[in-house]
């Protein structure tokens, strides 16, 4: 399904990480992928990384830094003449934009969320951009989200900085669709990762999640989303730009727990 593609996949920080299943579910379907780390963070990253089918080369990143940006455009551009598909999977908030606690939150803390967890898929696809035209078949950008529709307990900042992101997805859809490059987002059920570990409330919400989802759900499968990111990285997904899937056994589209 991907062979032949030239994939940069983020947001690999252990084996147990969405984009982890994702850079190994997309170099066994065919495609040649690049991860990024950042910081300490990094040394997490090609740990995970000597873990994948194949070998790769793990960048440095901090989407917020512009002189990073155009460093890992540049590297690409001397190593490929094109990107075929880019994963989005970076988010961030302070702890005190989590939790709970909504209404005391610093306009710098949710400033940051909205940054980091938003703002930066414009950065990373504008950066990348002229590799992204050079795509022969079309080039996907694809990025990970939690369903913006409703508020979450404890997510608090978070779930905003996902709304926006939700509306950043649809302008470049708008924006990149001449360029034919699709830009769509996956609304993934509770996965048990390193980031979710740290938010209050997860075990509550993964049980409810858990008990209301038609198909089921199993928060330490991250499969089922990786296999819809490979679909729409791939040909396959050549009509579809500016949607929202939902791979969350189900759950969005249920009132009430039936069972």
């Amino acid at each position: 399904m991907l062979a032949g593609k030239r994939l940069l996949i983020t947001g690999v920080v252990t084996r147990g990480s969405i984009a982890f299943e994702v850079a190994r579910q997309a170099q066994l379907a065919g495609a040649e992928v690049v991860l990024t780390g950042f910081g300490r963070g990094r040394r997490l990253t090609e740990r995970a990384a000597a873990r994948l089918p194949a070998p790769v080369e793990v960048l440095e990143l901090d989407v917020n830094e512009p002189d990073h940006l155009a460093a890992i455009a540049e590297t690409l551009a001397a190593r490929w003449s094109s990107l075929d598909g880019l994963l989005h999977a970076i988010a961030f908030a302070p702890a005190d934009a989590l939790g709970g606690d909504f209404l005391s939150t610093p306009m710098a803390s949710a400033q940051t969320a909205f940054t980091t967890s938003a703002f930066s898929l414009k950065a990373l696809s504008a950066a990348l951009l002229p590799l992204l035209e050079a795509a022969d078949t079309g080039a996907s950008v694809v990025a990970l989200d939690f369903d913006a529709t409703v508020a979450w307990p404890a997510y608090d900042w978070m779930g905003v900085a996902k709304a926006a992101l939700e509306s950043v997805a649809r302008y470049l859809a708008r924006d990149l669709g001449s360029r034919d490059i699709r830009v769509n987002l996956i609304a993934a059920g509770p996965i048990q990762t390193l980031a979710a570990s740290g938010i209050a409330g997860f075990e509550q919400l993964a049980d409810a999640w858990q008990a209301a989802a038609p198909l089921g759900w199993d928060v330490r499968d991250p499969g089922p989303v990786a296999s819809t990111a490979c679909f729409l990285l791939s040909a396959l997904s050549r009509g579809i730009t500016g949607e929202i899937v939902h791979v969350d056994g189900g759950y969005h589209a249920i009132g009430a727990p039936t069972r």
